[in-house]
């Protein structure tokens, strides 16, 4: 069985991935409903996505870009920021953790959430973007809290060190705690993966949204001890 994720003590919000679209399989459901709840929340892409369609990168780029505004929209989410590290090239590095480090440090967040690193999660298997993505946000959580992992932060840019309270882990095949989305939050994080219109339409196999999106929900509320829609995270305390 699955705990219910507290939000004491909960005001700020920080999600960290690595594609537009990576947030809107369940995360963003969550968050419409702790942004309903009065949380703020805020989305950091590492990329534009722009390898993740077979039409050239500049052009998809900015089309997925506008998508994840999109989505963004459907769920309540204001703060947007999508960083230029390079699309299906994802490399775990200082210059990675450094960049979300900044981010922490700026929006200083009470709870960091990030895709699962694991290379088997509870899908199938992890794409490579997405293990270097989450492994950096979950690295970066602590860079921010220690005054001498990038010192230059405070120094030049202002950016005192900041310490979240909790990660929770999306996608993890052994979940700890859950987010009902019953009802509208649920309906939001729906529309938002439907928002990605152009880039569902270049994958045939991909199931319907609402679909794919229900299914997952009713099962994880089944393990929340019968909640009708949930969305399962492996919680870590800081």
């Amino acid at each position: 069985m699955l705990e219910e994720f507290s939000l004491d003590g909960i005001e700020t919000a920080l999600c960290v991935v690595a594609h537009p679209d990576d947030v809107e399989y369940g995360t963003s459901a969550a968050m419409a409903a702790w942004i309903d709840r009065g949380v703020e929340v805020h989305y950091l892409l590492l990329t534009s996505g722009e390898a993740g369609m077979q039409r050239p990168p500049e052009e998809i780029g900015p089309l997925r870009a506008k998508e994840q505004r999109n989505a963004c929209d459907a769920v309540g989410v204001k703060s947007l920021e999508i960083l230029d590290f390079p699309d299906g090239m994802l490399e775990y590095s200082l210059e990675m953790r450094k960049a979300i480090a900044r981010v922490i440090r700026r929006i200083r967040p009470n709870v960091v959430l990030t895709m699962t690193w694991d290379v088997e999660p509870s899908w199938g298997l992890n794409q490579a973007d997405h293990r270097a993505a989450g492994l950096a946000a979950a690295d970066a959580v602590r860079d921010a809290d220690n005054t001498w992992v990038f010192p230059e932060l405070a120094a030049e840019e202002g950016l005192e060190k900041w310490g979240t309270d909790w990660l929770l882990v999306a996608g993890s095949a052994t979940p700890t705690h859950f987010v009902d989305v019953t009802g509208e939050p649920l309906e939001r994080g729906i529309a938002s993966l439907e928002a990605h219109a152009e880039y569902l339409a270049a994958l045939p196999d991909h199931p319907a949204p609402r679909d794919m999106l229900t299914e997952i929900s009713a099962e994880t509320g089944k393990a929340g001890g019968g909640v009708a829609a949930a969305i399962g995270f492996r919680a870590f305390e800081v």
